[in-house]
């Protein structure tokens, strides 16, 4: 599926908001270098919209920046794996890391994919969903075992081959760590919630 095929809501890419605590703003035009424009131009005309969410800081890295824009573009508009099924090991992700932006951003994304919303209540809690259908039990069991074992069961490994292929398996191996990757760098430069929303996660205990 294009990107070009993929629902306006399907996109959202929620303004992040002021806060002192932000180790790395926006840069104004004006003070970015000739590479960090070029790749903000380039992401204008391919998203649609200007830069922002965790491409706020990687613009500090113009070529990071551009990887990270392939492959993001990759997996949420390229991927044969379902968009219900994509964003809600998204969730597990920024479940994981306890990243607020992301999960704010996706969680919106996943309803508009059809994702249900008590599975999204569930892995906020940090509670296993009730009811998961096959798809979803597989994904589910692949996602948390992987972040949480650094490697998944033979048995949760042949469910997803057998739903999606091996292609499956690397492209939900790509979406842990992609996200993963935004995660961190949005944990570490603190980049914040859009103005006025209050954190959606709270901390696990310990």
């Amino acid at each position: 599926m294009s990107h070009e095929q993929i629902a306006p809501e399907m996109k959202i890419m929620p303004k992040v908001g002021s806060s002192p605590d932000d180790r790395m703003p926006p840069i104004p035009p004006e003070r970015m270098t000739e590479a960090q424009r070029a790749v903000a131009e380039e992401f204008k005309a391919k998203r649609g919209h200007d830069v922002d969410g965790p491409f706020l800081p990687l613009i500090r890295s113009p070529e990071i920046f551009k990887a990270a824009d392939h492959l993001g573009r990759y997996i949420r508009f390229e991927s044969p794996i379902p968009s219900k099924l994509k964003e809600m090991a998204i969730l597990i992700t920024a479940r994981r890391w306890t990243q607020q932006y992301e999960w704010y951003t996706h969680r919106q994304v996943a309803m508009h994919a059809g994702l249900s919303p008590a599975i999204a209540d569930a892995i906020a809690e940090g509670r296993v969903p009730d009811q998961l259908a096959e798809d979803e039990d597989a994904v589910y069991r692949f996602c948390t075992e992987l972040h949480a074992k650094g490697t998944v069961s033979d048995s949760t490994y042949e469910k997803v081959v057998k739903l999606f292929g091996e292609q499956g398996v690397i492209d939900l191996c790509a979406i842990c760590g992609h996200y993963s990757t935004l995660a961190m760098v949005l944990n570490v430069v603190r980049t914040p919630l859009p103005d006025g929303v209050e954190p959606p996660l709270k901390p696990f205990p310990g």
